[in-house]
């Protein structure tokens, strides 16, 4: 479990995060929605460290990481896994390669441990046969999968995606979800989605927090988001003429 508590962050005399408490679960996919702007990536960054609140601080299982030093904050940094909006492969390794990489950089693997785990990653997101093309070689949708395979490889407690159907088409989009719930369950996590997608939003969440002028608008299900009750939420949920459409339709 990550908790926010009380996280306020302003640069110059932008405020940018306002008094933010949030609760991610664990075992379960938490998405954080909002439009641009509105101060998602910042409470993202202060979450995993990459931006220091000027107040409130983080914990990770009861653990104070905002309290702890460079060196401390390492050991939880460990335990995170991180897909990247654009998959954030480095071009000049293989795929094999990109995947052995983190645990080449933080494990005390041997050289066969660490070539039995990227290929137990790589099976698990269907890429057995793709170990030796490269990035280029790979289409969106593997490429994120790809990121997916490298983020579990430390068998993190903590995942954080950022944008993760970003660029891709719908179908590949549902494949992408289904992976990062079945991997949320499978590995117990606290996987935490930012996304502006309301079909990702709809397929794949557990928890929903809607970030809007740097607060914690609303919280709730994906059930309880289709309730209503709260006009900005209502008017970034329902922004389309089909959403709105599919809603009235009971289909949602």
């Amino acid at each position: 479990m990550i908790e926010l508590h009380n996280i306020s962050k302003s640069f110059g005399s932008h405020d940018v995060l306002n008094d933010v408490q949030a609760t991610f679960e664990r075992g379960k996919v938490n998405f954080v929605i909002g439009r641009s702007g509105s101060g998602k990536s910042v409470l993202t960054k202060c979450t995993v460290g990459l931006i220091e609140p000027d107040q409130g601080f983080v914990t990770y299982d009861g653990r104070d990481f905002t309290a702890l030093s460079g060196k401390e904050r390492k050991v939880i940094r460990q335990e995170i896994g991180m897909l990247f909006q654009g998959a954030a492969l480095f071009d000049s390794m293989t795929v094999e390669e990109n995947v052995r990489f983190p645990l080449r950089m933080f494990s005390d693997f041997s050289e066969e441990q660490i070539r039995k785990r990227s290929a137990e990653c790589l099976e698990r997101v269907e890429l057995s046969d793709a170990g030796v093309r490269f990035p280029a070689e790979c289409s969106g949708g593997m490429q994120k999968r790809v990121g997916i395979a490298r983020a579990i490889a430390m068998n993190p407690k903590y995942l954080f995606c950022d944008e993760p159907n970003s660029g891709l088409d719908p179908q590949t989009a549902i494949v992408i979800d289904q992976l990062i719930m079945e991997i949320t369950r499978e590995y117990d996590m606290t996987t935490v989605v930012i996304s502006h997608d309301m079909n990702s939003v709809m397929e794949a969440s557990d928890t929903i927090h809607f970030v809007h002028e740097g607060s914690i608008l609303w919280k709730g299900t994906r059930q309880s988001l289709l309730a209503g009750g709260n006009r900005e939420l209502e008017d970034f949920v329902f922004a389309s003429n089909l959403m709105r459409q599919i809603r009235s339709s009971g289909q949602l």
